[in-house]
């Protein structure tokens, strides 16, 4: 079968149609999954339409269509889906989520896939999310940071109390970071108590006590947190900081002997105190309690094998191969920025300070932002300055693509 590229690159695999035309949709279904492992894609959408099914794949981060099907065979595909992934193939009409068991010694380095199906206007949709066996992910030492932020968080990894929070979108790697800090300090002080509550757990890590949190339970976030302190635990861990309940006991926890990391949606460290301030938090307990925040997202890599030089301003720019399916670029790489909370900063909390003003002490301060650690990397040929703007919202970097 060809992938619809739409006169992009092409792919020749072997075909799941019959001779006369049929789809052999087991078969479809096990190549689709297939490829999109071989790809390193993220996950798989089945988007149904009123003509038929739309199939793409999300490489480093971009959504990208790689083939469209039928519609007469599509909800067959869903079918299929839920088949693998234990799902009741008979109610079309309510939202399900399960697993598809990856193949034993399958050799694609993916530990989990994960089914979501939910009812359209025009059928099924379908979502599969692939993690995968990345052992370069699992160290602190390689995820790229810059070496001022990776020597800082292992200085605060050492220490007996305070709050790291991780800030950024969905998808820009926040739990990856988290999971390899507490990696790092179970190596480095192998005798610590560490335990981390998360919905869902996404990987196992050796040495830490991980607990489930699941949506429609009674072992929420609040609950669980306020037995865990009284665990004993050293090193806390919070899948994400989702309300007031859970922000006030995190806050407290980081200031009553424990060491404690967790996630919010912001986009910039500063919204991140002031999304505190405003769930109710007083501000001495955050210029207390809060060691400083690292807001970071994940950037899409040049292709290595296609990426081209302009030699009217040296740019580096995306040109598209077989190697990165035509999209011009292969991997990911994270772009980071640290704040600590210094004296200057802790004044302006403490005085009611604007993001503005918040902005304004930082920068009193020499903070590096996002968007300054993004030009070295444009200059170094590692993306372009048009993912950097897109990244940090900034045309700062310039407006090469």
């Amino acid at each position: 079968m060809s992938v619809n590229m739409r006169n992009e690159t092409r792919e020749t695999v072997s075909s799941p149609v019959a001779a006369n035309g049929a789809y052999d949709v087991v078969r479809l279904a096990d190549d689709l999954l297939a490829r999109a492992a071989k790809a390193g894609a993220s996950d798989v959408h089945f988007e149904p339409t009123a003509g038929g099914m739309l199939i793409r794949f999300r490489l480093d981060g971009s959504l990208k269509t790689v083939e469209e099907i039928p519609r007469t065979i599509s909800q067959n595909l869903v079918s299929r889906l839920k088949v693998l992934g234990g799902l009741l193939t008979y109610r079309n009409d309510i939202p399900q989520e399960g697993r598809i068991e990856s193949a034993p010694g399958g050799g694609d380095g993916l530990a989990e896939r994960r089914l979501a199906v939910f009812p359209t206007v025009h059928g099924q949709r379908a979502v599969v999310r692939f993690f995968y066996n990345r052992a370069e992910l699992n160290e602190l030492d390689e995820l790229g940071l810059p070496d001022g932020i990776l020597a800082a968080l292992k200085e605060f990894s050492g220490q007996s109390q305070g709050v790291l929070l991780a800030t950024g979108p969905a998808g820009s790697g926040k739990s990856t970071t988290l999971a390899a800090i507490l990696r790092h300090i179970r190596r480095a002080w192998p005798g610590k108590s560490i335990i981390a509550l998360e919905d869902p757990v996404e990987r196992i890590i050796d040495g830490v006590t991980q607990i489930q949190i699941t949506p429609h339970g009674e072992l929420t976030f609040p609950t669980a947190l306020r037995s865990l302190v009284r665990q004993d635990p050293e090193v806390l861990m919070i899948g994400e900081i989702r309300d007031v309940q859970t922000a006030r006991i995190v806050i407290e926890a980081g200031l009553t002997g424990h060491l404690l990391f967790s996630t919010m949606h912001s986009g910039t460290p500063a919204g991140a105190i002031l999304r505190l301030l405003e769930m109710g938090i007083e501000p001495y307990q955050i210029t207390s309690g809060l060691w400083g925040v690292l807001n970071q997202r994940l950037i899409r890599r040049l292709c290595r094998a296609c990426k081209i030089r302009d030699e009217r301003d040296g740019a580096w720019r995306a040109a598209g191969c077989p190697d990165c399916l035509g999209t011009g670029f292969k991997g990911r790489a994270l772009l980071a920025e640290l704040l600590r909370l210094d004296g200057d900063l802790r004044k302006a909390i403490l005085a009611g300070a604007d993001s503005d003003l918040m902005q304004a002490a930082m920068a009193r301060h020499g903070h590096i932002t996002m968007s300054q650690e993004g030009l070295a990397l444009v200059r170094g040929g590692i993306t372009t300055a048009r993912e950097i703007e897109a990244a940090c919202g900034t045309a700062t970097a310039g407006n090469e693509p």
